[in-house]
């Protein structure tokens, strides 16, 4: 089975919260999306988050979605790739939500999370 991805939103890693938020404004206007204030990031709509202080990826982080995580997880293993077990979360229940690949792509980490 070939799971399907989709692009969620692109992290962008910032030095501290005052640019995380200064960024996020700006690219809010830009686009004409909602600014929202998160715990650890400021966002631009549903595409931008704008990371309150460096996180995983040089760059920042590459964040896709699909609807079978589990799976999605054992066919980029079949392609060779490896996972940040240490980034790995999970919901009440124990199912996985959320992981980062091991490494960066181009500057940026991936996260592959749950839709």
């Amino acid at each position: 089975m070939i799971n399907k991805f989709e692009l969620e939103h692109i992290g962008i890693n910032t030095p501290n919260a005052e640019e995380a938020e200064k960024l996020a404004q700006l690219l809010a206007m830009m686009f004409h999306l909602e600014p929202r204030h998160g715990q650890k990031s400021e966002f631009a709509g549903p595409y931008f988050e704008c990371m309150k202080a460096p996180f995983l990826g040089t760059n920042g982080h590459i964040a896709m979605g699909t609807p079978d995580l589990t799976a999605a997880v054992e066919e980029l293993k079949e392609k060779g790739f490896s996972f940040n077990m240490e980034t790995a979360a999970y919901r009440e229940d124990g199912v996985l939500k959320n992981i980062y690949l091991a490494g960066e792509y181009g500057g940026f980490a991936i996260h592959i999370m749950q839709k």
